[in-house]
């Protein structure tokens, strides 16, 4: 299919890192919490980046926005994280316009997630969506676009078996204590985080191992009881963390924190322990293996888990691409549409122009001239002619870039295109991601 067209003098990008390329402790460095991912979008605004929207995930740390060039939105990830450009380019992607769009179309499905048929991902985008639009930073384009992949979501979620059975990080989570733990409905769990991947975790918990005895802890305490509340289980205040982890026979951790909120000095034990840390930056710090009976098992580790589940979803990913080249074309059509509109209406008033010319000419020189009748016919033959142009554009057939550049260049309604600049930063470090 031709290219999305993106508003012209714009260029769309989306940078940022993933587990494909780097590690857990890479995507550490790199994350972004609630309160960076805000001031990542305050100083996008000041700096005129005027329509974006930040994600972070224990898989990802992306920004999808315009700018003009690459640079303006890794500086942003770079200066509100703990990561550097040089580690970026390591490890980071930059993909701009088409290439873009064709990423968030996967993210979005699940198809570029850790865990194929992931759909956690669409909930992050959405939130991130919502704060981009309440702080006044998403334009039509993105609007649209970001509507399109969660309808497409929805779409190959219903319409597919990519997602079935529920696999994901916190599914994979359960499944390996299971696996491992034995007589687990009768064991200490102790979950510690109660963000989306620990509530995800929970909840997957409670409903596979059938286990009374799991305890919540939260660094804020209303959170982790309103969970509490509807799975009817344990909450404990964050001073008694160093206790219950004595009790514990399993530890979740799926904090937020940027630093390791548990190593070995908070573990006085005398039994094993199963500690599974499905945090971003990691938050078990790894000298807890020094304790005999410790075992750490990391998300990553997790994640490359394959079963009969993910080799059945393999089978529908033909039918998951084919909904999204489907939900593409449809993206495709409405931005030609924004695209055309203002040539056509710039056309119509060259043509309005010409004739305003000619009938000033006409009056002057004929002493019987009927300017009403002139004026109804002119009006007539120049919507005639925008709409086989307009006709034209429409067409899927049609490259919409080099015909809107023939019609302007003929009529001469064209605009310059800006020159491109260098940023100062980005000729400090001598790169090039365009």
């Amino acid at each position: 299919m031709e290219n999305l067209n993106i508003p012209k003098h714009k260029t769309f990008y989306s940078i940022g890192l993933s587990y494909k390329k780097a590690d857990a402790e890479a995507r550490g460095k790199f994350s972004l919490d609630a309160k960076a991912k805000t001031k990542v979008l305050l100083q996008a605004k000041e700096e005129g980046i005027d329509s974006l929207i930040v994600t972070s995930t224990c898989n990802r740390t992306e920004i999808y926005g315009y700018a003009d060039h690459p640079f303006q939105l890794i500086k942003l990830v770079c200066e509100n994280s703990n990561g550097t450009v040089e580690e970026f380019q390591k490890v980071g992607f930059v993909y701009k316009n088409q290439e873009a769009i064709d990423h968030m179309f996967r993210v979005g499905t699940g198809l570029d997630s850790q865990i194929l048929g992931d759909f956690e991902i669409i909930g992050q985008i959405k939130n991130s969506f919502d704060e981009s639009r309440s702080l006044g930073l998403i334009n039509a384009f993105l609007d649209r676009l970001i509507n399109t992949v969660i309808q497409t979501s929805k779409r190959i979620k219903n319409e597919t078996e990519i997602s079935s059975g529920a696999t994901s990080v916190s599914f994979a989570a359960v499944q390996y204590i299971i696996r491992n733990i034995e007589d687990i409905g009768n064991k200490n769990i102790l979950l510690f985080g109660t963000g989306e991947i620990g509530r995800n975790t929970c909840e997957n918990l409670v409903k596979h191992t059938k286990n009374e005895h799991i305890t919540l802890i939260n660094r804020t305490k209303s959170t982790a009881e309103i969970l509490a509340g509807k799975l009817n289980l344990i909450v404990k205040d964050y001073s008694d963390l160093h206790l219950e982890l004595q009790k514990a026979d399993v530890l979740v951790v799926a904090t937020g924190a940027q630093n390791p909120t548990i190593d070995k000095t908070l573990l006085n034990l005398k039994k094993e322990l199963l500690i599974l840390d499905l945090s971003i930056p990691k938050n078990v710090n790894a000298n807890v293996q020094e304790i005999p009976g410790v075992t750490l098992i990391h998300m990553d580790y997790l994640s490359q888990m394959t079963d009969d589940t993910l080799e059945r979803r393999k089978q529908h990913i033909p039918a998951a691409e084919a909904i999204i080249e489907d939900m593409k074309l449809e993206l495709n059509t409405w931005m030609n549409g924004r695209k055309y509109a203002p040539t056509i209406h710039a056309l119509k008033a060259k043509l309005n122009d010409i004739v305003a010319g000619e009938l000033t000419f006409q009056r002057k020189k004929l002493s019987n001239f009927d300017e009403e009748q002139a004026e109804l016919i002119s009006s007539r033959i120049i919507q005639k002619i925008t709409n086989h142009f307009a006709s034209h554009l429409k067409d899927e057939n049609t490259s919409v870039d080099e015909s809107i550049e023939f019609i302007e260049k003929v009529f001469q309604i064209g605009l310059q295109t800006p020159q491109k600049t260098t940023s100062p930063v980005e000729e400090k470090y001598k790169i090039n991601l365009s």
